[in-house]
């Protein structure tokens, strides 16, 4: 033929997938829109092609031909109405069950409504077509190259999901005439794993547990995870939102977060993902990632996805706890993190006053059995560096992420239990944008709340953060300075004390100290507690550079990270060249 694959990035991407989760039947109709497509296809002998010019009639052979095979069978066709002729063919399958896999090609969908020949809109599609729908936009770096990789896997998981059914891809084409490649990229396989019996051996001398934000956790599951720790050398990566009381469990923010250096503690061979939306922005760099989680989605935080084990954690823990393991153990693995963040905290000096430094001093002063709720951001960031004790539960908004509803969460979570103190510790921002909630006439005096005022979006001035390059101009719009007040000590007082309030305030360390002890007992206060503490985004953004870059510094190995930053391992080479 004198043609090899073409050179679209994001057909590529669907031809080695297809071949890695074995969908070789094509049911092939003519056209142009998907000749890029199709022509690849016809050049991989791997495929199975099959031609037929009536796309509805195409659709039903792929139900018959799927159904006699028991192999999942894919349908391609071109633009303009092309695709609406497999709707009845894919209701049939829909309701069969039936692996048919729908690729429709387009143009780029940016033509869409501009009175462009042969363009139309599948932005939508009914519901009894299709269990899953996805489109395939043109791949022009690593993000878009990872975000296709994983549609794709998700769209051929798919196909088998739950007892399967039909699939659509919209694959968008360029119309490159360029065939020119000879070998498909080797894509990254996720696969989906439903039954005890398929579940891999687990390989690696590095094991890492990572916990996003999690429920409280029941008995049997921390015993059953600190056991797999013991067995496979295991430890659990967490921040304060995963709740977990084990043995093994590291806050792993002051080590993951550290700019200076790298810690080899860092970098693990297998890294097994539970619980929910993190907040901790947490580093790691695992070489493969296991997702674990009922609902059995692909979710792949961290790039690595491997396996999905659609199960409770429970079950999966328990499933390799009651297997022989096969790990080499150079060193206590969880004793490695621990003894790297145990020196950091000696090293950090003396902060600012400022939401590290309230977090620092408070943090071993929160009563046992409280639950405290952050706000996102800056006070979950900061209080993840010092430990609380076991028996506090944790929690933060990292769901939607947003500043809108953290005191309203506080209040609500405090009606529960009068007799547990609940902390709550926010930004104004976040404060004033919520602050009608603490005007119910339910909340009682098991309440405390501390807020750090620091007359703006503090955030978005920290020297690391991609706003603070504007200066003093970030605070008009960027940082939204000078609402609510403009850090008035009188505004959240007078308000506090009107709602029946105990209203406290400090302004220095010392005035802190003075107050701290009435914030955080448990002394039978028949007031709620409002505690706000003035601090400055300078003093915010300097304690946290203090903690970032603290630890012994490698200075040669920081160049060469910045060199190869700037010249690439190219450019590294030619200066070493030049060097000699």
């Amino acid at each position: 033929m004198g043609t090899a694959y073409t050179t679209e990035k994001n057909t590529q991407i669907l031809i080695s997938l297809m071949k890695k989760h074995g969908v070789k039947k094509i049911v092939v109709s003519p056209g142009a829109t998907n000749i890029c497509f199709v022509a690849s296809v016809q050049y991989d002998p791997f495929f199975e092609l099959y031609s037929a010019v009536d796309e509805r009639s195409a659709a039903y052979i792929a139900c018959g031909l799927a159904e006699e095979s028991g192999e999942p069978v894919a349908l391609s066709c071109t633009g303009a109405t092309a695709s609406r002729n497999y709707i009845p063919g894919l209701t049939e399958a829909y309701y069969r069950k039936l692996p048919v896999l729908a690729i429709t090609s387009t143009q780029l969908t940016g033509r869409i409504g501009h009175n462009i020949p042969q363009v139309i809109d599948r932005s939508v599609s009914m519901n009894d077509i299709k269990r899953l729908s996805i489109e395939l936009p043109e791949v022009y770096n690593a993000e878009t190259e990872w975000s296709c990789c994983v549609k794709v896997n998700e769209a051929l998981l798919e196909l088998h999901h739950q007892g399967g059914g039909p699939v659509h891809i919209n694959l968008i084409t360029t119309y490159s005439g360029d065939f020119s490649c000879l070998e498909l990229p080797d894509v990254r396989l996720i696969n989906r794993i439903e039954s005890y019996q398929e579940m891999p051996a687990i390989e690696g001398k590095k094991i890492a547990i990572f916990v996003g934000s999690h429920r409280k956790w029941s008995e049997n599951l921390i015993y059953q995870v600190d056991r797999f720790c013991e067995k496979y050398n295991a430890v659990v990566i967490v921040d304060h939102t995963s709740n977990y009381e084990g043995q093994y469990g590291v806050l792993a923010n002051l080590v993951s977060n550290q700019e200076c250096y790298i810690a080899d503690c860092r970098k693990m061979d297998l890294l097994i993902h539970i619980g929910n939306m993190s907040g901790a922005y947490i580093n790691i760099y695992p070489k493969r990632v296991w997702r674990v989680c009922p609902d059995g989605k692909i979710c792949d935080t961290f790039k690595k996805l491997e396996y999905v084990f659609e199960m409770e954690e429970e079950s999966f823990f328990e499933q390799y706890n009651n297997r022989e393991a096969h790990i080499e153990q150079e060193m206590n693995y969880a004793e490695e993190w621990k003894n790297e963040r145990k020196e950091l905290l000696k090293k950090i000096p003396e902060l600012p006053f400022s939401n590290l430094w309230i977090a620092q001093k408070l943090s071993e002063h929160i009563p046992d059995h409280s639950v405290v709720h952050f706000g996102i951001l800056n006070s979950l960031r900061s209080w993840n560096i010092f430990d609380l004790p076991k028996t506090v539960r944790c929690y933060s908004n990292t769901g939607g992420f947003g500043i809108d509803g953290c005191v309203s969460s506080l209040l609500g979570a405090s009606l529960h239990n009068r007799d547990k103190l609940y902390f709550g510790f926010v930004g104004d921002l976040a404060f004033f944008y919520d602050m009608n909630s603490i005007g119910n006439r339910a909340l009682g005096a098991n309440l405390r709340l501390l807020i750090v005022n620091n007359g703006k979006g503090a955030e978005f001035r920290n020297y690391n953060h991609f706003g603070s390059r504007f200066g003093q101009q970030a605070d008009l719009f960027i940082a939204a300075a000078g609402h609510y007040g403009n850090k008035s000590h009188m505004l959240i007082k007078h308000y506090a004390e009107d709602l029946g309030f105990l209203y406290l305030t400090a302004s220095t360390k010392e005035e802190f100290f003075k107050s701290m002890e009435c914030f955080a007992s448990n002394n039978g206060q028949e007031k709620p507690i409002i505690f706000e503490v003035f601090t400055s985004s300078e003093d915010e953004s300097e304690a946290l550079r203090l903690v970032s870059r603290i630890g012994e510094v490698d200075k040669s190995s920081v160049a060469k990270k910045v060199v190869k930053g700037i010249l690439g391992d190219r450019g590294v080479e030619i200066v070493k060249k030049i060097i000699r």
